[in-house]
């Protein structure tokens, strides 16, 4: 075993190579996972997907990349021999192939997980400049992907090591790997740093766009780099890399003015509300209860007004302890429920236009589910009482999740139920703890407020919208935007 043996390979073990090439190009692509990662929690998702798609596509990008080659090569000296066709060791992949049919991949594996292919897409595309960037410099120990001849002038001003690792068979070449790895490293910083802090401020990227830039950005620098080549791979007299190029940046500027954007419309959001102080006006009876509770464990005057807005949201398993703790919280929930569904009739009541918002949207063809704190029969309870159970399609209660909100879990179950993706779906809740959730999903939250003592806690979490009268969802559904927290 020796490390080092040559300026290509990394490892040597008896007759087998670890180059130098494989690990930085999967360098690149771990990178480039990572980099995505954080856009991709953002937006509801969690790193086993990360891994799962960055290693199909990797590993379908291989594929694609050595058929790529082999067709624009010399297909013919391939079928002679199609052994010759897996023997990847000896070099031969062509990063465009390599593109598309990740790309294929990617969105066999988004349709099959009901994920929107361009909003994901959005998060890792534009993050591939840095794994081509470092890839690029494979092509450099390999001595490959140069330029023309020139004289030992040209590199003046580069460093020794470029210099030297260019002198090849007694002749130095134009470092074009180089030239491409900045533009692609340029790339990055340009959208990264650029074009995403200022949609920060002005809002104008749309689902899309980070795919978009990419597509024009990688190719208007690889058409320049691939023309300074002398190893292209050729389609009769065009170089194969300039024409996709120049199909890339086709697509990425119809796809900047909008025309695809024509032809596939948003789909209907799934309709997601929590129950207590959105569509049922519960606020009376949950005071109530908590009141007999504080009588009957502790004193009813130590039940304040500051506590009395601690309660609205929150599980009760998460209050009880705080409140009760030398009682059993599961007895003393128990005894919560059967005090709470007894004075339902009386203390409940419907929300303002909540019925005729349901009623709507049904008709409308939207698909809704209920996702609450409450125990599920407790949330079927208050909706039978008004007959509201008729205009929803699943109901979700704190008894069919692992974790209460603000986790996503509720959100996610719901929309598994409805048999629809969360990357269009709008939450509807009146509490902090409700737009934490819905932002933890990724998916577009609607902050309704019936009590205006809590507008302070709702504006502070910064919901999509914030509402006064749940009639004016159907104002807010006629937007044309997709419906996710971060409007992309």
């Amino acid at each position: 075993m020796s490390f080092f043996p040559d300026p290509q390979t990394f490892l040597q073990i008896g007759n087998i190579g670890v180059k130098w090439y494989a690990i930085l190009m999967i360098s690149g692509v771990a990178i480039t996972a990572l980099v995505s990662y954080r856009d991709i929690k953002k937006n509801g998702y969690n790193f086993e997907l990360v891994e799962d798609l960055t290693i199909g596509c990797f590993l379908w990008g291989i594929v694609g990349a050595r058929i790529w080659y082999c067709l624009f090569f010399d297909l013919g000296y391939f079928l002679e021999d199609p052994i010759r066709i897996l023997q990847i060791y000896n070099g031969g992949l062509a990063i465009q192939g390599g593109l598309i049919t990740g790309a294929l991949y990617g969105l066999y594996y988004t349709r099959k997980r009901k994920i929107d292919f361009m909003r994901l897409a959005d998060c890792i595309v534009p993050n591939m400049l840095i794994a081509q960037a470092i890839g690029r410099w494979g092509n450099f120990l390999n001595q490959e992907a140069h330029g023309v001849a020139v004289t030992e002038a040209y590199f003046k001003n580069f460093p020794d090591f470029i210099k030297n690792m260019m002198f090849i068979n007694g002749e130095y070449y134009v470092p074009t790997f180089l030239y491409e790895s900045v533009l692609n490293l340029l790339g990055f910083v340009v959208f990264y740093f650029l074009i995403r802090k200022l949609n920060q401020k002005y809002h104008f990227l749309k689902r899309g766009d980070g795919v978009y830039f990419y597509l024009v950005w990688y190719g208007w620098s690889r058409f320049i780099v691939e023309g300074m080549r002398t190893d292209s791979l050729m389609l009769g007299p065009i170089r194969m890399a300039q024409l996709t190029s120049v199909v890339f940046i086709v697509i990425g500027i119809l796809g900047f003015v909008g025309i695809f954007r024509k032809f596939m419309k948003e789909p209907k959001p799934a309709m997601l509300f929590d129950l207590d102080g959105t569509l049922l006006d519960t606020e009376p009876a949950i005071l109530e209860t908590y009141r007999y509770l504080f009588a009957k464990y502790r004193t009813e005057e130590e039940f304040d007004k500051e506590k009395q807005l601690e309660v609205l949201g929150p599980p009760l398993a998460k209050m009880f302890p705080i409140y009760f703790p030398e009682q059993n919280t599961e007895a003393l929930i128990q005894e919560y429920r059967e005090y709470n569904f007894k004075i339902h009739p009386e203390f409940v009541k419907p929300m303002e236009n909540a019925e005729a918002l349901l009623k709507n949207l049904k008709e409308e063809g939207y698909k809704i589910g209920i996702v609450s704190t409450k125990f599920a029969d407790g949330v079927k309870l208050g909706l039978d009482l008004f007959n509201l159970s008729q205009y929803v399609d699943v109901i979700v209660g704190h008894d069919d999740v692992k974790e209460g909100k603000p986790s996503p879990e509720g959100i996610f179950i719901a929309c598994q139920k409805l048999n629809v993706g969360h990357d269009s779906c709008i939450y509807v809740g009146d509490s902090a703890t409700d737009i934490q959730a819905a932002h933890n999903a990724g998916v577009y939250s609607i902050g309704y407020i019936f009590n205006e003592d809590r507008i302070a806690m709702l504006e502070t979490q910064k919901p999509n919208k914030i509402i006064r009268d749940l009639a004016e969802i159907e104002t807010i559904l006629k937007e044309d935007h997709p419906w996710t927290y971060n409007m992309m």
